[in-house]
Order: C-alpha cells, then structure tokens, then sequence
C-alpha cells in the first residue's frame, strides 16, 4: 500500500516538473530576447552619435543626478568628466560645465567653456568675477530646491521652540549610561522631560530675511502654522512680490525685523561684500533676548562673533544652522547640522534637469536664463533661413553701433536682434539673413578686433545647427 501511494505521488509531480522546466525555458527565452533588443537599442544609439557629427561636450564635476544628465540628447551632446570619458579620436574640449558644491577653479575651465550651470542656487564656489571677465554665464538653479530647503527650516522652527535634539542627547549620553534596566530608563524618560519644556510656534512672530524662492515658502509654510509673519528683502523682484501671500507685513530693516521676531529665518543668498556679515552687531542687537535664529542659507551671512558675545552676555535663544561656525560651533545653544538644506534625491533631480535645460538652451539658442552674472536674453527666430550670431562684449558707449556699422559694411541683413545688458556685460543676439557660411570665421574676426568684444559665436546657419566649434573668444 505504501508502495502503491510513493508512485501515485510521482506520477502527480512528474507533470508540475515538467511544466517548471518550461516555464524556465520560456522566461530564458525572453531575457535572451530582451537583451538582444536591449544591444540593437545601445548599437543605434552609439550610431545616431557618431554620425551625428561634433557634439557639445558637457564637463561635469560631483555626482550629478541622473535625470539631469539624461536630459542631454546623445546625438549633439557628449558627457564628460566625472560623468564620462572622451572617446577616443575626440578632442577634449568642454564646452559646459555642471557641478554642484565643487570648488571650481580658473585653470579648471576650459577657454572652449561658453556656460557655467550650479545645480543649486548659491554660486560662491564658482570664480563669478573672472567668469564674466572672460564672458562665461554661470547659471543656478533658483526654486528647484527650494521646497526642499523650506522643510529643513520647519525643522529648525521645530529643534528651536522644542529641546528636541537636547532631550535625544540626554537619552543617549546620560540616561541610557546611567541606568541599565528598561523600566529603569523608560521612568528617567518620563521624570526628566521637566529639562526639555518648549514653546508652541502657533501666535509667534516669523521674521524672513529673503523673499525669494525659499522665502517666500517660507513665509507661506509660517503662516499655515498659525505664526505671524513679518519680510524683508530689499531687492525683492515684482514676480517674487506677487507669490507672497498678503498677510505678510514687511519691514524696511533687518534691524526692524529683527525686533520683532520671535523666530529669524535667513534666506538670502551669499554675496561677497555685499550679504557678508548682513546680520550684524548692530542687527543682532536689535533682538529680543529669547529670539532663535535659523540660517539654512550660508555661515558667513551671520557674524558668530558677535552673535556669541551677544550670548556671553544673556541671550537665550537658539543658533540653528546647517554650516559651521568659528565661534559658536561649542556652544550650547548652538546646533550645527550637516549641510542638508538641497540633500533630497528630488531636490537633486530638480536642480540638475533645470541646469541641464539652461545650458541646452543657451548652446542651442542662445537663451540666457538665471544666470547670476549676464543678462536675461530670449529671441524666438522667425525664420528658418537666419543665421543667428551672438556676441558677448563690454558694457561700454557705442559697441552696438560699432557692430551694426561693421555688418552693414559686410553686406548682412539683419531682420532680428535683442541688445540686453548687467552691469559689466552686454550681450547681443542677431539674426542675419542671406548670410554665406563661408563668411562667418572672417566677420567674427573682424568683430573680435573691437576692442570691447569679449567672444562671438554663431549657432546656426541657414536651417542646421552649426555645432559647438564656431566660436570665437579673446585670449
């Protein structure tokens, strides 16, 4: 009988065996497929490049996020540096460079550099000043992180109105050390909550020193919380004046604001000589004794000089930022976080496709868009026909004339142009009618004569892209 049942249990699993050995056959049958298709797909992509001409290089430092790096089309741009090697028989001449939080140097830019893209607003680790001597635009990201950094300054609201981060240390460094048995711990947690008593944020005041992307979130973010909110930024641009809420009251001084906030929050960029120390002796000694500071902005906007001997001598509240601080940093009241303001995976995301699209549009175009040292320039072409040349030049009397009387003198018809510029610089955009190609190397060396014009480059003849090679700067 026993004998009998081992057959009948064979007989039952010989067909799920073999049906198994099918399926698997049929699953390796797929994959082989699929990575057949998957090799066809990457051969025609690295065939559409080759033949596709000179590509832009893009040179990247840092580990920029991957959406960001997808966003440059394979057949007219190649990704190098830490993203990518030079092909073999390829010049290695970048002709954009994105990074992050790199400390980029002079010698590292290349002179075939034409833009600059930080993935992320603050741009102190770029050389601005020699970038626009040498008529580079550097680009930033303004807004894509910004949500990212408005909910790190909820939880500064949150470590400053709570002993939040005292209680954990306490937990860890005191409790959990002196005492060994669990009830023993859980009671201590309970008994010692009395250290750590708080305030509610609902009714405070919120001081926002900056309203612009981040501010102006912010402010929003503070006024849902019940807080009242006071601003003050005074270079606050019309679009940014238009997205704040109208409950916000603003005031005409970091000191006016400061005197009456419960909370400060620090969101204005840091400009060498200009934000440097912004919040001052005298700024600092405009607050109430009890007010909590929270810069997610940069250190140095913040003078930790003062601002410790202003605790030396009472001050209560809190210092929270996500820089270090020469003289606060073993303070107490003091809490330093690590440099988390834009380190989410979707700030990164955000902040790399725009800079990707910035410097897509500016080689292809020639469309300038936040950047924080050339003027904003957009021209739609009308015809298919023109050939567009742009020129980068010193912002001094009579250069456009100069320039127009030099195409007039060389046959060019211009139908379109936009003359813009920012303080050192000016920028020019024209599209030239009837223009030959063979023309465009003289008549760029011709305006590179002038002596207030930077670099010249021409983007596209007749109805081609004319690649990244026709380009010509000083130097």
């Amino acid at each position: 009988m026993m004998l009998a049942r081992a057959r009948t249990v064979r007989q039952a699993m010989r067909p799920l065996s073999t049906a198994a050995s099918e399926e698997i056959a049929l699953l390796e049958k797929l994959l082989k497929a699929n990575q057949a298709r998957l090799a066809e797909q990457q051969a025609a992509e690295k065939a559409a490049a080759a033949s596709a001409g000179p590509r832009f290089q893009i040179q990247t430092f840092n580990a920029i996020s991957e959406p960001g790096l997808k966003a440059f089309p394979s057949n007219s741009f190649m990704l190098t540096g830490s993203s990518g090697t030079v092909p073999d028989g390829v010049e290695d001449e970048p002709h954009a460079i994105l990074l992050r939080s790199h400390k980029l140097k002079s010698d590292e830019v290349s002179s075939t550099v034409r833009a600059i893209a930080r993935c992320g607003a603050g741009t102190n680790n770029i050389p601005l000043d020699e970038m626009t001597a040498r008529g580079i635009p550097v680009f930033n990201t303004p807004g894509a992180n910004a949500n990212s950094v408005k909910e790190l300054v909820l939880c500064g609201l949150l470590l400053a109105s709570r002993g939040i981060s005292e209680g954990i240390n306490h937990v860890k460094n005191v409790i959990e050390k002196e005492e060994t048995e669990h009830k023993a711990i859980a009671a201590r947690i309970e008994k010692d909550k009395k250290h750590f008593v708080g305030q509610e944020l609902l009714g405070k005041t919120l001081a926002v020193c900056g309203l612009g992307n981040i501010g102006a979130m912010v402010a929003e973010a503070g006024l849902a919380l019940g807080m009242n909110v006071i601003g003050y930024d005074p270079k606050i641009s019309v679009q940014a004046a238009w997205r704040l809420p109208n409950n916000v009251v603003s005031k005409d001084s970091l000191e006016a604001a400061f005197a009456e906030a419960d909370y400060v929050s620090i969101n204005m960029p840091y400009i060498k000589g200009v934000t440097h120390h912004a919040i001052s002796e005298s700024v600092l000694g405009a607050m109430k004794p009890n007010c909590h500071i929270l810069n997610m902005a940069r250190g140095e906007i913040v003078d930790g000089g003062a601002l410790k001997r202003l605790y030396e001598a009472g001050h209560t509240g809190k210092y929270i930022c996500d820089f270090a601080d020469e003289f606060m940093q073993d303070h107490p009241k003091f809490v330093c976080i690590p440099h988390l303001g834009a380190s989410t995976a979707e700030a990164e995301d955000n902040c790399a496709k725009m800079a990707a699209a910035q410097v897509i549009d500016y080689l292809e175009t020639g469309t300038v868009k936040n950047a924080v040292n050339f003027p904003a320039a957009m021209l739609e072409r009308q015809s298919p026909t023109s050939t567009r040349l742009c020129i980068i030049n010193k912002n001094v009397p009579g250069v456009l004339g100069e320039i127009t009387t030099l195409l007039g003198s060389k046959g060019v018809n211009i139908s379109q142009q936009l003359n813009t510029s920012r303080d050192a610089i000016a920028y020019n955009v024209i599209d030239m009618d009837g223009f030959p190609d063979e023309a465009s190397a003289e008549l760029q060396q011709a305006l590179l004569a002038m002596e207030a014009v930077i670099s010249t480059r021409i983007i596209w003849t007749g109805s081609a892209a004319e690649g990244p090679a026709n380009f010509f700067t000083k130097g």
